[in-house]
């Protein structure tokens, strides 16, 4: 191969300080004689002869010898087939050769050129050369190099390059092959016996090297009129005759076991040499110049594949199956199970996408046959899928919800007609915080512009690193179940309506008895006032006195009255601070006589702070009224103590409300069953009572339960929120006093 350029530069380069450097080694001043001198050897191209080479060379060699103190140089004449041998046994330091040679010497011996030699003609210099096809002048049948076939050809040498190989070239590229197309080729070994063979007739054309005419022609051993120049080519800067392209001149070579301080003293020398010199004038050249490029010559061998290039034949299939067949069957193999495992892929990728097509259908036909809406949404709040309940129940499209914020599209506003920002809502919270979340009663809003109440879930969406990557929101439509609650509400006050009127049915006798005693005695007090007037026996103060008695007795049945219209009266479920005391008077004035009847002692009780509480009053009523008459009947048929209790006290925030009997009590089974409709302890109860009881409570964020000890009595009660209006902590003591001494009155009177 050849020598790499860095190195060639590195050389030239030094070669270019040294010759700027004023102190160079020619210009040195005369030492002491070395001790003994070293010998140095340059081969040359012997391509005219061994004498005619030592005849033009030596004076280059002499002028080294004075150039360099302490070598002496000696040139060693090679024939074509002596070079190559020569440099490989290292028989010389240096070699000056065809450009032909040399590229082989370079390629296969790392030779490396120091210089380029000049040649000099009318004055002119030049660094380059071609060569010449020519023919006698009288040959009229051969004016081109087509012309050639079936004609005798000599040329110099196999090896030499202008005296064969570039013809060789020019020749080809006419599509004339010197080696099949020419009827004779021979080889003269010198320029100047195939000039002579042309001339003499011996052969029909021959090829040499540019100069070769000029030189003969100057000596008088031929005349240029009886050659005839074939491919004649016209160069305003190379005004020798030449029917080829050019070509780098001779280069200086060194070989590489020649050392390279030498090597740049022989360069810096060569460089130096005057154009005129003697050893130039003997060596017919006009100098040397830096190392030219001699690319082009390897181009030219490449295309005759000559010398480095003779087994550079194209490279084909069959070639790389004959030396390289087992790396050929392996790298075969290789890529037929490659195929083999790429077909593969293929086919498993595809069923694969054919899977993942069936699997995202299935989990859309899933998604769409689910009545709740889903939806998912990312980090940034954009939709990212949505089934056909939503669409259907909000009215936009997927194409209108997929990548755009949720939030801004159906879940911007509250109930109330506020905003709603962002960070308050519940599904973004869920992806930032990756906690879930569940709301019972919120607004979405359909693209109508109208809103529907939603419950719904939005819950954190993971990928395989558990990282929450968005979030997914389950939500439900429950208008419907408002509605329901909403009727199911009504009916039940309905229900409690009819309830409170069948009570009053089963205390008519009782409450007819309460109104009977007013109304008697209003008619007796008025008939003894009549007769006391008729009698003529009658004062205004006697008088006065019966009217006030009629007016109490008719205010004590307008107060029954009142209580029952307030009872049996529908009303909205709409809270209110609500005196406790009232709601305790009126039930005992509703059950005073069913009491009396039956023996039975009520009492009242209402605790420091206990005094009012936030209810809807007839509804509280009808809890009370509902619990008592229970209370009065399980107590009826005991023979020891019976005692009814309503109680109040306050707990916090709350007031409980107590009824307690000493009856009895529940007997065995759980006491939370007695809630459920139509269960009851009575022979002929409904299980109505209590169930709606409850229901009454539980509206009020309450919840009645029992506490009963068998043959001590039963505690029923709940709790009511409290208010502050009218409380008075130092009139309570005396108020809870009144109170209790109100129904012990009662009790005793009964």
């Amino acid at each position: 191969m050849p020598r790499p350029l860095i190195q060639q530069f590195t050389l030239s380069f030094s070669m270019l300080v040294a010759l700027l450097t004023p102190a160079c080694a020619c210009a040195e001043p005369a030492r002491a004689g070395p001790a003994s001198v070293e010998h140095v050897s340059i081969g040359v191209l012997s391509h005219r002869g061994d004498a005619m080479t030592l005849q033009t060379w030596q004076p280059t060699a002499d002028y080294l010898s004075r150039s360099l103190r302490g070598y002496r140089f000696r040139i060693v004449p090679l024939g074509f087939d002596a070079v190559e041998p020569a440099v490989a046994k290292d028989t010389v330091d240096f070699v000056l050769v065809n450009p032909s040679i040399y590229v082989g010497l370079e390629i296969d011996h790392r030779v490396s050129r120091i210089a380029t030699m000049r040649k000099s003609t009318g004055g002119s210099h030049y660094n380059v050369f071609g060569g010449v096809i020519l023919t006698r002048a009288d040959r009229t049948d051969i004016n081109g190099l087509a012309d050639l076939r079936n004609k005798r050809f000599m040329a110099v040498d196999p090896a030499s390059l202008g005296g064969f190989e570039m013809a060789w070239g020019e020749l080809e590229r006419h599509g004339v092959d010197p080696h099949r197309d020419f009827e004779a080729l021979e080889f003269g070994g010198t320029h100047d016996a195939v000039v002579l063979a042309v001339r003499d007739g011996r052969t029909d054309a021959g090829a040499v090297r540019t100069d070769i005419l000029e030189r003969m022609a100057a000596s008088g051993r031929i005349q240029l009129d009886e050659i005839k120049v074939l491919n004649p080519r016209q160069n305003a800067h190379f005004p020798l005759l030449h029917s080829t392209p050019l070509y780098p001149e001779w280069p200086f070579g060194k070989l590489e076991s020649t050392s390279n301080d030498l090597a740049q003293r022989v360069a810096v020398a060569l460089l130096q040499m005057p154009p005129d010199g003697s050893a130039a004038v003997a060596g017919d050249y006009a100098g040397w110049t830096v190392p030219l490029d001699y690319q082009s010559v390897h181009r030219l061998l490449g295309e005759i594949r000559y010398g480095p290039y003779k087994n550079s034949a194209p490279f084909t299939l069959l070639d790389a199956l004959s030396r390289y067949w087992p790396g050929v069957f392996i790298g075969l193999g290789i890529l037929v199970i490659m195929a083999a495992l790429t077909s593969r892929v293929m086919q498993l990728n595809k069923h694969l996408s054919r899977a993942k097509t069936r699997l995202e259908r299935r989990e859309q036909l899933i998604l769409d046959s689910v009545a709740e809406g889903i939806y998912g949404v990312d980090l940034s709040g954009r939709a990212t899928f949505v089934n056909r309940a939503m669409q259907r129940m909000t009215g936009w499209k997927a194409e209108e919800l997929i990548g755009k914020d949720q939030h801004e599209i159906i879940h911007h506003t509250r109930g109330d007609g506020e905003p709603h920002p962002r960070e308050e809502c519940p599904v973004y919270k869920t992806f930032r915080d990756s906690q879930p979340r569940f709301v019972e009663d919120d607004v979405f809003w359909r693209r109508d512009g109208t809103s529907f109440p939603v419950e719904y879930s939005a819950t954190p969406i993971r990928d395989e690193l558990g990282k929450t990557v968005g979030s997914v929101v389950v939500f439900r439509d429950i208008t419907e179940r408002r509605e329901t609650a909403e009727r199911i509400r009504r009916r039940e006050i309905e229900q409690a309506h009819v309830t409170r009127l069948s009570t009053l049915g089963e205390m008519a006798s009782g409450i007819a008895h309460e109104l009977n005693q007013p109304l008697t005695a209003i008619s007796t007090n008025a008939r003894a006032c009549i007769r006391l007037i008729e009698a003529e026996r009658a004062s205004m103060a006697t008088c006065a006195d019966v009217m006030n008695k009629i007016a109490d007795q008719a205010e004590r049945a307008g107060e029954v009255i009142r209580h029952i219209r307030r009872f049996v009266r529908k009303e909205e479920p709409e809270t209110a601070p609500v005196a406790v005391s009232d709601m305790f008077e009126t039930v005992l004035v509703l059950m005073r006589q069913d009491a009396r009847r039956v023996g039975v002692v009520m009492h009242q009780q209402i605790g420091i702070g206990a005094e009012h509480v936030i209810a809807q009053r007839t509804q509280i009523e009808q809890v009370l009224l509902n619990l008592v008459r229970n209370a009065i009947e399980a107590i009826s048929e005991q023979q020891r103590e019976r005692r009814v209790l309503l109680l109040a006290r306050r707990h916090g925030d709350q007031v409980e409300i107590r009824v307690v009997d000493t009856g009895p009590g529940l007997g065995k089974g759980s006491p939370e069953h007695l809630f459920e409709p139509f269960v009851t302890t009575k022979v002929n109860g409904l299980g109505v009572g209590l169930s709606i009881s409850n229901g009454i409570v539980e509206a009020h964020g309450g919840r009645l339960r029992v506490d009963s000890t068998p043959g001590i009595g039963a505690t029923f009660y709940f709790n009511l929120p409290h208010t502050a209006i009218e409380d008075g902590a130092d009139e309570a003591p005396e108020t809870m006093q009144d109170n209790n001494k109100d129904i012990d009155s009662v009790g005793d009177h009964a």
